[in-house]
């Protein structure tokens, strides 16, 4: 089993940033994609930004330039860093991991989700 920590959401005015943070752990071999998705209130779940091992970061056409996805393997971490952030990016982030167990079963695990919400 897998589990999916997130922190670093919360109430920020238009403009503003935040960094969401996801730390992945349990009986994990390897982690092939991090990332990031959101839903806001009534939308189907969207793709943030997702870092595939060995390729470059993949970011949503409304986060380019804005967002910056980034990883850290030793530490099975994933971090969001959100900059001039708007009302439209108001949603629930959910971290995203798929790799592989120890005993090398595949898995495709989502935390719990944190709100973004941005308003003045």
């Amino acid at each position: 089993q897998v589990h999916l920590a997130e922190s670093g959401g919360g109430l920020v005015q238009p403009g503003g940033s935040l960094e969401l943070s996801c730390t992945a752990s349990g009986s994990i071999f390897s982690i092939n994609t991090m990332g990031w998705y959101r839903q806001a209130l009534g939308k189907e779940r969207e793709l943030v930004a997702r870092v595939i091992a060995g390729a470059s970061p993949e970011y949503a056409d409304s986060v380019k330039g804005r967002f910056t996805i980034s990883r850290r393997d030793v530490q099975n971490n994933v971090y969001l860093q959100m900059s001039n952030l708007k009302p439209e990016d108001t949603a629930v982030y959910f971290c995203n991991v798929i790799g592989h167990f120890t005993n090398l079963r595949s898995f495709n695990s989502w935390g719990q989700g944190t709100q973004v919400t941005v308003s003045s």
